[in-house]
């Protein structure tokens, strides 16, 4: 989604920052998005580990309606990164009391079905 003048607005922008993988297990799809600056880093807090691996994190440059197409049949999400949490907030797929945060990166997993 471009403004005129081919600006992109703060909706394209926001999205080119994330990706989204799709894992797959006998009948089960789960779906994360994931910020793409911290792809690779590992955060830890007391007790707590976040790892966001690229093997299971790095995946597709998908716009917010092919993200949300994606989502349609999902039936769990992993959700890590600020520019992703927004994105899902926005789309009411999380609750905000939901999200956890270690080393002030938040994360969420949401079971849909």
């Amino acid at each position: 989604m471009e403004k005129k003048g081919g600006k992109p607005n703060n909706e394209s922008r926001v999205l080119r920052m994330m990706v989204v993988k799709i894992h797959k297990a006998e009948k089960r799809k789960m779906v994360s998005i994931c910020d793409k600056d911290i792809l690779g880093k590992k955060f830890e807090e007391g007790d707590l580990q976040l790892e966001v691996s690229k093997v299971f994190y790095n995946g597709q440059d998908l716009s917010e309606e092919e993200t949300l197409q994606v989502i349609r049949d999902a039936d769990s999400l992993n959700i890590v990164g600020d520019s992703s949490i927004k994105f899902a907030l926005k789309n009411k797929l999380i609750d905000k009391q939901n999200i956890i945060r270690i080393k002030k990166i938040p994360h969420v997993i949401a079971v849909l079905r």
